[in-house]
């Protein structure tokens, strides 16, 4: 398999950076799709997708970033970053030389994955989003409220066991495969970006406060929704009323896992958005699992920002 390519970009001055895992063309072989983006949550830069390569990489390139705030790159700006965020991406789909991408998003990735698509419709092949944040209620603006202040204090590890459980379904009435695997997971990879990278509270206190734009709604791009059956950041109900805002979209949940179903559950999702983006029919990973739905977009879907 070829070696990993990264490359170093800028947007307005900021560097940023994105890794290409290049599919094996040896012998004239075609990569069965376009190459596919993934942008995932606050903290997860371009070295934390290990089971999308495997899945991924025999079909197509596969393409993970630092976006500005992310990882290596260098800190957002003081101000809105959704159009810089968007033209960072625009920015590597550019340095590709690639007319059209696939792109997966997930968590916080969703709304830069989303934004990309309704301003650049003509440039996404597929989009696939993951634990779509569309609504946040009172009682997790609270518990982020509580981290916040204990990332200010400098209680770092206070912070990682606040943010991690404020994202999981702690409920044991409710059973999540790998929770607590994930619950320390989610843990340590908190407390190791705030230790090594120079401005991961920065990200981490804008990640917080920020409140995405989902509206707007989206034509003409083949979509995957999905959740997992219980994501207690946001519903899936909510999350299927957002992906009605997208015409034509598949929704489905998947079975045993919360907001952190790319965890709890990586092989299934990177088999399902693999699929997905290779043109198989998404079918839920479990028995448990909602099968995908296809949606008519509904103009006055009630989702957005919240």
């Amino acid at each position: 398999m070829p070696e990993e390519i990264i490359r170093t970009l800028s947007a307005d001055g900021v560097r940023y950076g994105y890794r290409v895992l290049p599919y094996d063309r040896s012998g004239g072989a075609v990569p069965r799709t376009e190459p596919t983006l993934i942008l995932g949550g606050a903290l997860q830069g371009m070295f934390g997708w290990p089971q999308m390569d495997d899945h991924l990489g025999p079909a197509t390139d596969v393409v993970t970033a630092d976006l500005p705030g992310m990882g290596g790159a260098d800190p957002l700006p003081p101000g809105p970053s959704a159009d810089l965020l968007r033209r960072a991406v625009l920015g590597i789909a550019d340095d590709l030389g690639a007319p059209r991408l696939n792109v997966f998003g997930f968590s916080y990735g969703t709304a830069i994955a989303f934004g990309f698509a309704q301003h650049h419709p003509e440039r996404v092949a597929r989009l696939a989003l993951g634990g779509v944040p569309v609504h946040i209620d009172t009682a997790q603006v609270a518990c982020w409220e509580r981290a916040r202040r204990q990332l200010a204090a400098g209680d770092r590890e206070g912070f990682a066991a606040t943010a991690a459980d404020a994202l999981m379904c702690l409920d044991p009435e409710r059973p999540v495969y790998r929770r607590e695997l994930a619950r320390r997971y989610v843990r340590r990879s908190f407390l190791h970006a705030l230790t090594h990278s120079p401005h991961a509270a920065d990200s981490l206190h804008r990640a917080l406060a920020d409140r995405p734009d989902f509206t707007g709604g989206l034509t003409g791009v083949p979509a995957l929704v999905f959740a997992g059956e219980h994501d207690t950041v946001t519903s899936p109900a909510r999350q299927r009323e957002f992906a009605a805002t997208i015409e034509g979209s598949r929704f489905l949940t998947v079975g045993e896992s919360d907001h952190w179903v790319v965890l709890e559950r990586a092989e299934e999702v990177a088999s399902l958005v693999t699929g997905f983006f290779t043109g198989r029919e998404p079918v839920a990973p479990t028995a448990r699992a909602t099968g995908a739905v296809v949606l008519p977009r509904q103009a006055a879907a009630p989702a957005g920002r919240t």
